[in-house]
């Protein structure tokens, strides 16, 4: 891995920013740039949107709505609807119909859905071995609950 001087850095010259701006400038570079990574390293031609839905599904369960789960992902319906059709063509989740609106669906991981997020989760964890000199357990100590603390801020405030 290269070792970066922030001195070096092309956004630099960003400081007459104010600070908040500057932190989600960080956090937008570094989520392109992890999502770069993760596209590369991800199992059998599987996707970032893809692989979030799976995640998404594991970490909080079973039977969300479509609009549930484009709600939490910040895209329109019709974007998430083809991103559950491809995840349902590879067998990887089922979709029914809500057993009490008939109107609605659900969503379900399948076995083979959950198999590949572990996959997934495996082929990732060297990326994130590689990032444990850069981001120590103290920092991510610190930096875990603030960020925390301003995602679910954000969450809210959309409401």
């Amino acid at each position: 891995m290269q070792t970066l001087n922030p001195e070096d850095d092309i956004t630099a010259g960003g400081d007459a920013d104010p600070p908040l701006f500057q932190l989600f400038n960080e956090i937008g570079i570094i989520d392109q740039l992890a999502t770069a990574q993760l596209e590369r390293l991800l199992p059998d031609g599987l996707r970032a949107p893809h692989f979030h839905v799976l995640n998404h599904l594991t970490r909080l369960g079973d039977g969300r709505t479509p609009v549930a789960i484009a709600r939490a992902f910040q895209v329109t319906k019709g974007a998430m609807t083809n991103t559950l059709q491809r995840l349902e063509a590879r067998s990887l989740i089922r979709i029914e119909p809500d057993p009490v609106d008939g109107r609605a669906k659900r969503v379900f991981l399948t076995d083979d859905g959950r198999r590949m997020r572990d996959r997934a989760v495996g082929r990732v964890a060297g990326f994130m071995a590689d990032l444990a000199p850069v981001v120590s357990d103290d920092d991510l100590a610190v930096l875990l609950p603030r960020l925390l603390r301003l995602r679910m801020h954000l969450d809210r405030a959309r409401d």
